[in-house]
């Protein structure tokens, strides 16, 4: 995938209604302070048009990012934002539960995991969440850079043993430092588009 233009077109919040768009989507959920934002940006080749924040909990909104007018990157809100209020997180959960309901256009989800830890309880609620609505989760194990290489493999396994992931569940470390696993992200990418074409 070669990115040739980018545009942030719609932001929805927890009041609005989601566009009904022509073109393909994939979705990018995780909790807050995952590197969700970084991703995005990284796989856009932009500096900072996905907001970062040292501040978990940032993007409280669905974000549609137009990439090149033939896909639409979707960032969900992050969720499991500790110090958020009960009445802030149910919202967010709500959100995101209804995009996973009503997108049309959805090819896949993106589910990041820092690959530091084991995933946590609501990362067993949202990759259950993603496989009830008929969609098998692409892993991004999240902040590659902070563990030595030795320790990948070990911890790629804890990740897929927590969530219980089926066999063939693509999980791709990635690093937001050195991009390593971005051309694994740009193919998969191409494969799902071509698919849609045929």
């Amino acid at each position: 995938m070669v990115i040739r233009s980018v545009n942030l077109e719609t932001v929805c919040g927890i009041t609005s209604k989601l566009p009904e768009n022509k073109l393909p989507e994939v979705a990018f959920a995780g909790k807050s302070n995952v590197g969700k934002s970084s991703l995005i940006n990284g796989l856009m080749n932009r500096k900072s048009l996905a907001r970062t924040s040292s501040h978990p909990g940032k993007t409280q909104t669905i974000n549609y990012y137009n990439i090149n007018n033939e896909l639409y990157f979707v960032d969900l809100p992050g969720y499991g934002y500790a110090t958020a209020n009960e009445q802030v997180k149910a919202q967010w959960g709500k959100m995101i539960e209804d995009y996973l309901h009503q997108s049309k256009k959805l090819l896949a989800v993106f589910l990041l995991i820092d690959i530091r830890h084991a995933p946590s309880e609501n990362d067993r609620i949202m990759y259950d969440w993603i496989v009830e609505r008929g969609y098998k989760p692409v892993i991004i194990a999240t902040k590659l850079d902070k563990i030595n290489r030795s320790q990948t493999a070990k911890q790629v396994k804890l990740i897929c043993d927590t969530l219980d992931v089926e066999d063939d569940t693509t999980v791709i470390p990635y690093s937001a430092l050195s991009k390593q696993g971005r051309d694994e992200v740009y193919a998969l990418l191409d494969r799902l588009t071509a698919k849609e074409t045929m």
